[in-house]
């Protein structure tokens, strides 16, 4: 008897095992989203590079702004046409597809702009009808996709545009295979998604072109690049120079020098000579992303933490510059997570992430005075022109009236479009 119960128990733990490793097997599936890689020849893209129907917001970068005009990055995307002759009601006119642009200057009837590691340069002449004039291949080879094999025939070079997506259900075996796939890129149906490979490239923070007079200066990572732009619609490069230390952010110029923030510190520059730009001095700080802005006699740098600096510190700093060769600090603030800045006359602007737009009397730099505080947004840089602060932040582009410090007035708002 203890035999044939002995049996009959193992014949249903066996039963028992087989259904219950089944339910296993059933219920780990998950339905994910494929994105297949889409190419097109460098020369059809180059073909499309030309305005466009206007097109939503949906992850901006940087920008600029020329005449009543603002050109809006729409990262590794393209850039907007927005017409602000009204900022009051700002209009969306027409959109320039430039894979891989992350960065763009503008001198008179001419808009310069990367695709990846190539400058493009369009005649804005008429911003509706917007046309590609001029490339200049693999100017910043850090960021080439696509010259890799040395050639440079524009018919024979894959550029990736984009994904198409499908949806599929898959069992534990087949992700565990996806998971130790070094080249395939899935994401959950839910819109968490899993990378092994990024199907862009990574921003930086703030201006690397800055055109000054004649001359248009760029930054990569790590060098610094010069091209004459008497002929606006045909650059020139006229140098290239190793900077130190490596992991470049922002550019900005102020009369004839250039102000340059990286991860590590800020370097200033002499332009005097503005084909070949001189070396004055840098001063050191903590690792954090960097943007700078300068007066003239004092510096103003905003340190924060972010993923690609891999630091941990969110503050303002002041530096006094009156002595070029030696920059000094004056003053350290504590921030949020501050990004982009600009000043006007005695009034600072910051972005300071989650926290808004703070704004700031700078009158005496020992001892900034904070007047105001626009909370609700999330904040990423700022132009100040004709008293009119142009803000970039997560959720859209702002325009604020600030002709009263105690009273700054929201103009208009164009909503990003998730």
């Amino acid at each position: 008897m203890k035999k044939v119960t002995l049996a009959v128990n193992t014949f249903l733990l066996c039963i028992l095992i087989t259904v219950f490793t089944g339910c296993l097997k059933d219920s780990c599936k998950n339905t994910y989203s494929i994105y297949t890689p889409i190419y097109q020849t460098l020369t059809e893209v180059r073909i499309a590079m030309k305005s466009t129907t206007p097109q939503a917001l949906k992850q901006t970068g940087k920008l600029y702004v020329y005449d009543n005009y603002i050109f809006l990055n729409e990262v590794d995307k393209g850039i907007h046409v927005i017409d602000n002759t009204n900022p009051s009601a700002p209009r969306n006119i027409s959109f320039i597809p430039i894979p891989g642009n992350v960065d763009l200057a503008v001198k008179g009837n001419y808009l310069y702009a990367d695709s990846y590691s190539d400058i493009v340069v369009f005649d804005i002449s008429t911003p509706t009808q917007v046309t590609a004039r001029k490339f200049i291949n693999n100017v910043f080879p850090l960021r080439s996709s696509f010259y890799w094999n040395n050639t440079s025939n524009p018919d024979s070079i894959q550029v990736l545009v984009g994904y198409s997506q499908r949806d599929t259900t898959v069992d534990c075996e087949t992700y565990r295979a996806w998971n130790n796939c070094p080249n395939c890129m899935y994401a959950t149906a839910d819109g968490a998604r899993f990378y092994t490979t990024r199907p862009t490239g990574i921003g930086g923070s703030m201006a690397r072109f800055s055109v000054v007079n004649n001359y248009l200066y760029a930054v990569s990572n790590s060098e610094l690049y010069s091209f004459n732009i008497t002929d606006a619609s045909n650059p020139n490069k006229t140098s290239q120079k190793q900077l130190d230390p490596w992991f470049i952010e922002t550019i900005y110029p102020f009369q004839d020098k250039l102000f340059i923030g990286s991860n590590n510190g800020m370097l200033i520059y002499d332009i005097a000579n503005p084909a070949s730009p001189s070396y004055i001095s840098q001063f050191g700080h903590v690792r954090s992303c960097d943007p700078v802005i300068t007066d003239g006699q004092h510096a103003y740098v905003t340190l924060r933490s972010g993923t690609q600096c891999q630091g941990f510190t969110n503050q303002l700093e002041v530096l006094n510059v009156n002595d070029l060769a030696q920059p000094r600090l004056v003053k350290t603030y504590s921030m949020t997570n501050p990004h982009g800045l600009s000043k006007d006359g005695n009034l600072l602007f910051i972005c300071d992430g989650k926290d808004g737009l703070k704004v700031y009397d700078a009158t005496d730099v020992n001892q900034l005075k904070q007047i105001a505080q626009i909370g609700g947004l999330e904040t990423y840089d700022v132009i100040l022109q004709n008293r009119i602060a142009i803000v970039v932040a997560k959720d859209g582009l702002y325009q604020y009236d600030y002709s009263e410090k105690n009273n700054i007035i929201l103009l208009s708002k164009i909503s990003i479009n998730k």
